[in-house]
């Protein structure tokens, strides 16, 4: 500590202390309406070490110096991933009302673990969860928790999912299994393997129709052969590379057919449920035991936040409560915690954006904007089959349109997309489908225009 360093000094009420909050909140405000989101792009680790180091000092650089080395070296350095031509693995694009009500919630200091301590916002979270709730068709009393991304959620779910499975061989005094199983398609995202390794259980894959879907019949097989050791069975709602939507109703059916957990993977797709049109293309999400869906995707909200929600919360209890003595005041409450519904115990109230931004502007923009997307994929992949030079790889069902420029490696693409991006006119980057290099447009936010995807296919000639 310096001679002139006194413990408060960094949480004092002072010039210093009100300068740097005038600074941060300039920064902030200038950044949220910008007219022109800047896409910018990365540095190389040299370049930003040649630049930005050395900010951190035993005195400090001062609010003022670093506010401007983040808004001058620091940021332009990331991609803004809010850019209505930010097109690669799914975009964010959140409302001006959410980005601005992320900041109140950090000023809050509010701890959203438990209801002692913030049943404000753990109220209003469960508004949202409610409506998203009643809005896929799961029955009253179902509930949930916010949580950091879909990873996180689906590995909350399975983990639920397990113990559920472990406590009824228990109450029917059946031994468990020698390993658990889950059960998905391919198309799966990639968090189910994760989880499954995170839980030390195996992941068994059913086959798919050629568009991709999967279906009742393939998880039966499965399910028939394997028997008690599966644990659960994962539909998703709108798959990352391609938007492809599994037949839920199908998949649904068999596992309750076979008495086993039935999860639904929507972090991308399943807000797509919120326009009237899209609705059938997700019947059976009723079914499910456990959903997610990411907020901070298609539902325009900031990162991070992925709604994981229960048919029956109660079991998530049971298998997600911490115990403790320092924690024993807050267990056992009629009052849902939401750090016993998920692998957390801190938790920020990252649901709070979204509802305030739903509170400020209703459901109707919500579905208004979403349909935007779909309508766009739809019209933008009419051009491309217009266009000699490139063809669809399928048809979109959501807001994904995965196509190829006839003709070129995979290093055609990477020239191409780096190009792109160092003109500042959009981030698009190459994936893959069955071994062959491809392109897809992800199309999330509603600023993205047909002129501009136009544009980017202008540039494929």
């Amino acid at each position: 500590m310096t001679a002139t360093s006194v413990p408060t000094q960094m949480h004092a009420i002072s010039t210093e202390t009100r300068s740097t909050v005038d600074d941060v909140l300039d920064y902030a405000r200038r950044r949220a309406l910008y007219e022109d989101v800047p896409l910018d792009k990365p540095m190389t680790p040299r370049d930003l070490s040649r630049l930005a180091s050395g900010s951190i000092t035993a005195d400090g650089i001062g609010a003022r110096r670093a506010i401007a080395l983040f808004e001058n070296v620091l940021a332009p350095a990331c991609l803004s991933t809010d850019h209505p031509g930010y097109l690669s693995f799914i975009p964010s694009a959140p409302t001006k009302a959410a980005l601005a009500f992320d900041v109140v919630v950090s000023a809050s200091a509010i701890y959203g673990g438990s209801w002692m301590e913030g049943a404000g916002a753990v109220f209003a979270e469960n508004e949202v969860l409610h409506w998203l709730a009643g809005e896929f068709g799961m029955p009253q009393g179902s509930g949930g928790v916010f949580v950091q991304g879909g990873t996180i959620g689906n590995l909350s779910a399975l983990v639920t999912a397990r113990d559920a499975a472990r406590r009824r061989n228990r109450d029917a005094g059946r031994a468990d299994p020698g390993r658990w199983l889950v059960v998905c398609s391919a198309e799966a995202h990639s968090s189910i393997a994760s989880a499954a390794a995170v839980m030390d259980v195996d992941v068994v894959t059913a086959d798919v129709d050629a568009d991709g879907r999967l279906h009742g019949a393939s998880v039966s097989r499965v399910l028939d052969e394997h028997g008690d050791a599966v644990f659960a069975v994962v539909a998703t709602g709108g798959t990352t590379n391609f938007g492809i939507v599994d037949d839920i109703a199908d998949v649904g059916a068999a596992a309750k057919e076979h008495g086993v957990w039935f999860h639904v993977d929507g972090a991308y797709g399943l807000a797509a449920m919120l326009v009237e049109s899209m609705r059938p293309a997700f019947a059976g999400v009723e079914l499910a035991d456990s959903v997610i869906v990411d907020p901070h995707k298609w539902l325009f909200a900031p990162f991070d936040a992925c709604a994981l929600i229960y048919r029956e919360p109660s079991l998530a209890l049971s298998a997600h409560t911490q115990q403790a003595e320092y924690l024993d005041t807050l267990t056992g409450k009629p009052d849902w915690n939401p750090s016993d519904l998920a692998v957390q115990l801190t938790r920020r109230a990252r649901g709070l954006p979204l509802w305030f931004s739903l509170a400020t502007h209703g459901t109707e923009p919500y579905r208004a904007a979403i349909a935007h997307g779909v309508d766009l994929a739809a019209r933008i992949a009419d051009e491309i089959r217009e266009r000699d030079e490139l063809s669809l790889v399928r048809d979109p069902q959501l807001s994904v349109v995965v196509f190829r420029r006839e003709g070129w490696t995979l290093a055609d693409y990477d020239a191409w997309s780096s190009r792109l991006l160092e003109e500042q006119h959009a981030f698009v980057v190459p994936s893959s489908h069955a071994g062959e290099p491809v392109l897809r447009f992800a199309i999330v936010s509603p600023l993205t225009t047909f002129e501009l995807l136009t544009g980017i296919l202008d540039t494929l000639r």
